[in-house]
């Protein structure tokens, strides 16, 4: 069992940054072809892919509205998984959930391919 602890989030105003964190356990070593990946889901809206990352690879697929705005970035020896998010807007306004899967060719931004989940952290921008 993959347990995902997210940490991070909190309330900025438009154009700040917040660094969330998430720390997984419970990976075995035929998981290395897995994927991490961060998540979000506002109130009234389906989640949605912020970006997702290989465990063994270094390019994350982020979600259109990212726009260049938000990092996804891993350190594999300490199984964390960030995600830098910079010039926030309200819109970005969500709770952010860390997820994984134990393997796929392709790291996809299907939420329903994603089998472990953290238990959300907050994030609030105000104008």
């Amino acid at each position: 069992q993959i347990q995902l602890v997210e940490s991070g989030g909190g309330s900025v105003q438009t154009g700040g940054s917040l660094k969330l964190s998430c720390v997984a356990s419970g990976y075995a070593d035929t998981d290395k072809k897995g994927c991490m990946g961060w998540f979000r889901q506002a109130p009234g809206k389906e989640r949605e892919a912020v970006g997702v990352l290989a465990r063994d690879g270094e390019i994350p697929a982020y979600g259109d509205f990212v726009k260049g705005r938000f990092t996804i970035s891993q350190d594999s020896t300490k199984n964390t998984l960030y995600l830098q998010m910079n010039n926030l807007e309200p819109e970005d306004t969500a709770v952010y959930y860390c997820a994984a899967r134990r393997y796929a060719l392709i790291c996809g931004r299907d939420f329903a391919s994603y089998n472990y989940w953290g238990q959300g952290t907050q994030v609030t921008v105000s104008s």
